[in-house]
């Protein structure tokens, strides 16, 4: 009988710790006329939308990362990325914020288009997140 009293127990707090493991998400994703910190997403703030003729960042932070996950961000433009930057966590992470895109305006400006910023985060070979902010023109 106390074998399966401490069974159960242990059932129960394994369960509980399980739940208690918060699961990975995408806690800010979009675009930026500058590179952004964690300090100001984890705020709620967030730059202004870029222009045909500002600079043009992806951004993305993401939270509960493990050890091995592969985050990667894409500046997209009507469907096809333009640029992009991938990270490999060495460790296991709270948050993790990774930029792709342009800190100077291109030559004679931005194309017409939409863009947005895309991420994926993949974890033992498998996509567990792939998202896609709304899309907007660079007025």
């Amino acid at each position: 009988m106390l074998t399966r009293v401490l069974l159960v127990f242990a059932l129960i707090c394994g369960m509980g710790s399980a739940a208690m493991a918060e699961e990975t998400k995408v806690v800010a994703l979009g675009l930026g006329d500058r590179a952004v910190t964690e300090e100001e997403l984890a705020k709620g703030e967030t730059p202004p939308v870029p222009r045909f003729n500002s600079p043009g960042v992806a951004y993305v932070l993401a939270a509960n990362l493990k050890e091995g996950d592969i985050l990667e961000i894409a500046l997209v433009k009507d469907g096809k990325p333009l640029m992009h930057n991938t990270e490999t966590l060495g460790e296991d992470k709270a948050q993790s914020l990774l930029q792709a895109g342009k800190q100077a305006v291109p030559t004679g400006g931005w194309p017409e288009g939409s863009y947005q910023a895309s991420v994926k985060v993949t974890r033992d070979g498998k996509p567990i997140i792939e998202q896609a902010s709304d899309p907007i023109p660079f007025e």
